[in-house]
């Protein structure tokens, strides 16, 4: 049976999908009724300054998006996606979710102004019938096609356009006014009786006008050519709207007084050649943008079905055969029928303003990190100075404080909160975003900082970073435990897989690593692990080391486990060996036949052979990573440590000087610190209970000796040798 193919979906070019939304957006209602009011406030070089202000972190934003478009295949959302591909979906969607909402409630504010204009064709029809009626009006048209309510937008452009002329018509048929205000009084409005403004309140009212450069990106999911028509469309909209705003500044300033500026909002209507097309243009505007909004919400909902953000985003990603987001639209409706139940807008109004703030400061943001990271893959074909998204962004920031600093904040909580609440869902990206590179780039910049102030290593900022060679899963298997208590929390691990001749061993080790790995990273562990080849573990594990010395991150401790295997024995010693000439400290872990670590809350630390000049040079000699090493096992066993001091016939160290020693290295409170004589030793350290020791490791050790230390306590023991980054003084 033949399935009829389905219709294909509809792409809009530049002209419909992008530049007519944003212009009709951005010439709006203020435009009709506020713009001349604001120039009776401001006078003609306030006005301007305001405008200057207000399209300079617009166009910022526009220039912006239009950089990052060019780079991108943008997807469905607009903003949103482009968020998303550069700092996560959690992010993206942190800003998606209430930007979203301030389109579908926009949609009510936009219907409210309508009916206000209305209204004064119809003043005996209810309020809310009216809001009902042009609501009915909105959907329909939005649910016939976006085709179709596009092609609707046309006709109220060109009413628009007639409108201005018919203002401009208005200096040919009014008395005109030459006495110009230049720099205005700031006297306020009706509502406030002409007690005053400033000229920051009189910015706020103007703003957002100007705020409608994202109309077009909204439809970035079915536009032909995104990455054209979006900076193309934009920006000549944001342009030709700017010179427009500029242009009325002399009209209103010619039509009317000042005094009549600020006391008549409908001064373009009254004094236009033919009033009736200048109201028509009002209605049309207000249309305009409740269609654009009512038909852009749904895409950016349905781009959050897409990335499975919201819930139920099965049904809100579907969109029917003519490729409308059908369930998304729907989900808008109610949610402007329920801003249109509040019949009072005021009080969340700033809130929607704050969170199109927070979107084009965060585009801003975006391209401002992409640009700092001069990474090969940002290679817009629109290319804009750095200044110009810090422009944007500080911009968009500083005017939503000034506007209402209360709301600005509880907008930004509520943007943290979706934060939180979208990383504790764990989202999966399958493209991917820049996040890496950012923090790639930080570690780089941190690395060049630290290198230029201290080109050693720092003991100071010693942490336990590990490198393990593994030639078979049960080496890592019985020292996992061990391994994950020294690096926890802040430690990281290296491991070296060294390849074997033997296939089976090889295919074991491959998919245990990865399991190892998982674990530690589950822990918050920095891990990673390679494969090495080479006949001879101790001179592949050699060629490792000394290549590793030229990282700046490189592993400063070497960790391996001893088995009863005596024929690696040779091995291990040329191991420590080849550590101690790379600098590298040693960590030689051998467990105690099957008993391993035991119940892991005791352990035994055992200092001896301390430096002459200790006291002055605050020098423990071959002492140091088994006291740091000792301390991390205490901690994260939350266990008891006995630290064992050898005292020597020289004086070195001396009974007085175990307080001392407490003193400079810090062992936890409730630590038991005792002494010992070397002669004693033996006998002590065979009577002594614990779950581990843990002693120094000269260079020339031999394994022999050391399982015989073991066998003698029969307590499984970590032997460790010094490096040249490790001092448990600082």
């Amino acid at each position: 049976m033949e399935t009829t193919p389905s219709k294909p979906v509809k792409k809009f070019g530049m002209m419909a999908g992008v530049f007519t939304p944003t212009f009709l957006t951005i010439l709006g209602v203020i435009m009709y009724i506020r713009h001349p009011w604001v120039v009776g406030n401001a006078g003609i070089v306030g006005t301007f300054l305001i405008i200057i202000v207000a399209v300079s972190i617009t166009f910022s934003t526009a220039l912006s998006l239009s950089s990052i478009t060019t780079n991108i295949r943008i997807g469905s959302g607009g903003a949103f996606s482009l968020i998303s591909q550069s700092l996560g979906l959690e992010i993206g969607g942190a800003i998606g979710i209430p930007f979203f909402f301030s389109q579908a409630i926009a949609v009510a504010m936009y219907i409210f102004g309508f009916r206000e204009g209305l209204q004064s064709l119809l003043p005996e029809m209810s309020p809310v019938i009216l809001d009902i009626m042009v609501f009915a009006l909105v959907m329909a048209i939005a649910f016939i096609s976006t085709s179709f309510a596009f092609k609707i937008q046309y006709v109220i452009m060109v009413i628009i356009i007639l409108s201005i002329f018919s203002i401009l018509g208005g200096l040919f048929v009014n008395e005109l006014n030459y006495d110009f205000v230049w720099f205005g009084n700031y006297e306020g409005s009706i509502e406030n009786n002409f007690s005053g403004t400033s000229f920051w309140l009189v910015f706020a009212v103007f703003f957002p006008a100007v705020t409608g450069v994202m109309a077009g990106a909204n439809m970035s999911g079915d536009l032909k050519n995104p990455r054209k028509s979006i900076p193309t469309g934009t920006i000549s909209a944001v342009i030709i709207t700017t010179i427009v705003y500029m242009g009325m500044i002399f009209v209103a300033a010619l039509l009317a007084t000042p005094t009549e500026l600020l006391e008549n909002y409908n001064v373009f209507i009254d004094k236009a050649y033919y009033a009736p097309i200048v109201l028509a243009g009002l209605l049309g505007a207000t249309l305009s943008s409740a269609l654009g909004s009512f038909v852009g919400a749904p895409r950016i909902l349905l781009a959050l079905g897409e990335k499975r953000i919201l819930p139920k985003s099965d049904l809100l990603s579907k969109t029917n055969k003519k490729g409308e987001p059908f369930n998304a639209m729907l989900v808008t409706a109610v949610i402007v029928v329920i801003g249109l139940s509040l019949r009072d807008l005021n009080t969340i109004a700033p809130l929607i303003t704050m969170f199109f703030m927070i979107t084009y400061a965060m585009v801003n943001i975006v391209a401002l990190i992409e640009q700092s990271l001069s990474l090969p893959s940002f290679r817009p074909t629109l290319k804009i100075p750095i200044i110009v998204p810090l422009i944007g962004a500080f911009g968009s920031l500083t005017v939503m404080f000034i506007i209402n600093a209360a709301v600005a904040l509880a907008s930004l909580v509520l943007i943290v909160f979706f934060y939180f609440y979208l990383v504790k869902k764990k989202l999966k990206s399958e493209a991917g975003d820049s996040r890496s590179g950012l923090f790639t780039a930080l570690a780089e910049w941190s690395t060049k900082k630290t290198t230029q102030l201290s080109p050693t290593r720092e003991v100071r900022s010693w942490r336990p970073d590990l490198l393990i060679p593994v030639t078979a899963p049960k080496e890592i298997r019985s020292s996992f435990k061990l391994i994950e208590s020294i690096v926890a929390p802040k430690g990281s691990v290296k491991f070296l897989a060294v390849k074997h001749l033997d296939k089976d061993i090889n295919d074991k080790l491959q998919n245990f690593l990865p399991e190892v790995i998982s674990r530690l990273k589950s822990k918050n562990i920095a891990t990673s692990h390679t494969y090495i080849s080479g006949e001879d573990l101790s001179t592949s594990l050699k060629i490792s080391m000394q290549a590793l010395n030229a990282a700046f991150f490189k592993p400063n401790s070497l960790f391996f486990t001893v088995n009863g295997n005596e024929q690696f024995h040779q091995s291990y010693e040329e191991l420590i060996k080849i550590a101690s000439m790379n600098n590298y400290g040693v960590i030689l872990y051998v467990p105690f036949e099957n008993v391993g670590l035991s119940l892991e809350k005791n352990l035994s630390l055992w200092l001896s052979n301390f430096p002459k000049n200790w006291r002055n040079d605050y020098d423990l000699g071959n002492n140091d990573l088994a006291i740091l090493t000792s301390l991390l096992l205490a901690k994260n066993w939350k266990g008891e440590l006995n630290a064992k001091v050898a005292l020597d016939e020289e004086g070195i160290i001396t009974q007085s000087d175990i307080s001392i020693l407490n003193d400079l290295i810090r062992f936890p409170v409730g630590s038991n610190i005792e002494s010992f004589t070397t002669e004693a030793k033996a006998e002590y350290f065979g009577k002594n209970s614990t779950d581990l020791n843990i002693l120094s490791l000269p260079s020339d050790s031999k394994i022999e000796e050391l399982i015989k230390v073991v066998n003698q306590s029969r307590t499984s023991a970590i032997f460790c040798m010094d490096s040249t980054t490790e001092n448990a003084l600082v």
